[in-house]
């Protein structure tokens, strides 16, 4: 009882403070964007929680629990990913008046490439945030004994209470909560992981170095490990310059902040505390590797995910339980809360605002909670056809990284190029989008590939495709 009284007290509140930011909304500015006026590191703070889901904390635990820290290569590309973002996409989005990213490709390329790059978003987002969502069932139904269905529905329904009032202000600033809440309760389940192997943190090093658990590089050319250092640095650069720099998700963050310095500022900060939290996650699924060689379950677990969310309800302390569950739906919440108002702003500034540009604020203002009310019922719907597949961390990556080829090389072509044009975009995004498919379903290329096949595709065929059509471009941009 002490557990559910921690878990209800936490999810009354936070569904609380993010109301508090309701009155504020009075524009589209104020609702999408915060009016602009968030400070650099509260953005860093919320750029870590939107891409730290549930399925970071349930799921990667499981991947040092089954393998070792390799991981951590793909961070390091992380953090190279933002650098490319800082210095390539940042000073295009504060040049004007920016509410999604995708209006930097109408700018580019115009009107229909704009909309075929806001519709694949909105159709590969909701899908990825199908499988974080299912993700939230495995430990709300762990915690408190629910089936899949109620327990979607409890934290979906709280989410998007907060995001349907209080908007990109709601949003932000109960994700610096959130990432307190979840980081907090990481470290909890790290002292009392020590306190209940014999010997502490001696017996951790030895059984878990002994298993080779603490080891990081795989410097090997191969392109069927998805861990190696290769796959890490380069699949990671590429996937974090689509992720945080095409997809609404991040980048509607990156353009709330009060200026470009600022934007640039919170993205490289935030890969500082994705490293430090990726290296924590992985620690305790280290620790739980010795814990249970230790003591081994009655049962084996069925999959990898169910491990840290069992051991938590199962060995810790009541009370301390508690917070650790509330810690993993803050992830949670704190992810779909990001999804629900990346996909409303898109569905009104890149489709709705296009048919209907002269409507006036208070009938944007109204359309936007509907767009975020139907996004919400998409969301659960996705969830619940979501609960067949492997390790939940690594499909709904996949899922992304699917479409993140094909935006991120007609970025590139935007950006980059001078002789690219919108028929030859659109050519190359489709091809590279079909190779990205192929590749995801008929192959055994691992997902750390995805991007850089995809984008590379992209970006030659759209290349080649516009000098061959000849069209004259739309714009530059400077």
């Amino acid at each position: 009882m002490l557990d559910l009284a921690v878990i209800a007290a936490y999810l009354a509140g936070i569904t609380l403070f993010g109301l508090r930011f309701r009155k504020r909304q009075r524009t589209l500015r104020d609702y999408f964007l915060a009016d602009r006026s968030v400070p650099w590191w509260a953005i860093a703070l919320s750029i870590v929680a939107a891409e730290t889901s549930t399925l970071t904390v349930i799921s990667i635990p499981g991947l040092a629990y089954d393998k070792d820290f390799g991981f951590l290569q793909v961070v390091l590309g992380y953090l190279a990913g933002r650098v490319v973002i800082s210095l390539i996409f940042i000073p295009q989005y504060f040049r004007g008046e920016l509410f999604t990213a995708y209006q930097l490709i109408d700018r580019r390329f115009g009107p229909v490439l704009h909309k075929f790059t806001a519709g694949l978003f909105l159709a590969t987002r909701a899908a990825a945030e199908g499988v974080r969502v299912f993700a939230v069932s495995i430990v709300v139904g762990i915690a408190i004994g629910t089936g899949d269905v109620w327990s979607i529905a409890i934290i979906l329904l709280l989410t998007f209470v907060y995001t349907l009032e209080g908007g990109m202000a709601a949003v932000i600033w109960t994700d610096v909560v959130q990432m307190a809440i979840y980081l907090c309760g990481t470290l909890v389940g790290v002292y009392t992981i020590l306190h209940l192997v014999p010997g502490g943190w001696q017996t951790v090093v030895e059984t878990a170095g002994a298993a080779g658990k603490f080891q990081v590089f795989d410097f090997r050319w191969t392109m069927a490990t998805p861990y190696t250092f290769w796959a890490g640095l380069i699949g990671g650069t590429f996937l974090t310059t689509a992720s945080h720099g095409t997809d609404q998700l991040i980048v509607q963050r990156l353009l709330s902040a009060r200026s470009e310095r600022d934007s640039r500022t919170a993205l490289i900060s935030s890969g500082v505390f994705v490293l430090v939290q990726f290296a924590l996650f992985l620690l305790v699924g280290a620790m739980l590797f010795v814990f249970y060689r230790l003591f081994p379950p009655l049962v084996a677990f069925e999959r990898s995910d169910r491990i840290f969310p069992t051991f938590v309800v199962t060995q810790m302390p009541h009370v301390i339980s508690g917070l650790l569950i509330a810690a993993i739906l803050a992830a949670a919440m704190s992810n779909l809360s990001a999804a629900l108002n990346s996909l409303s702003s898109s569905t009104i500034v890149d489709f709705y605002l296009r048919l209907r540009p002269h409507v006036d604020e208070r009938r944007r203002m109204v359309v936007s909670r509907v767009a975020t009310v139907f996004w919400a019922l998409v969301l659960f719907a996705l969830a619940m056809l979501s609960r067949r597949g492997g390790r939940v961390v690594e499909v709904g990556l996949s899922i992304a990284s699917v479409a993140y080829g094909a935006l991120l090389g007609v970025f590139l072509l935007g950006v980059l190029t001078k002789r690219a044009n919108e028929r030859g975009a659109i050519a190359g995004m489709a091809c590279g989008f079909a190779t990205s498919l192929y590749v995801w379903l008929a192959t055994k290329v691992p997902w750390t590939w995805y991007v850089v096949i995809g984008s590379v595709v992209t970006f030659g065929v759209g290349y080649i495709a516009s000098l061959v059509m000849g069209e004259e471009k739309r714009s530059e941009l400077g």
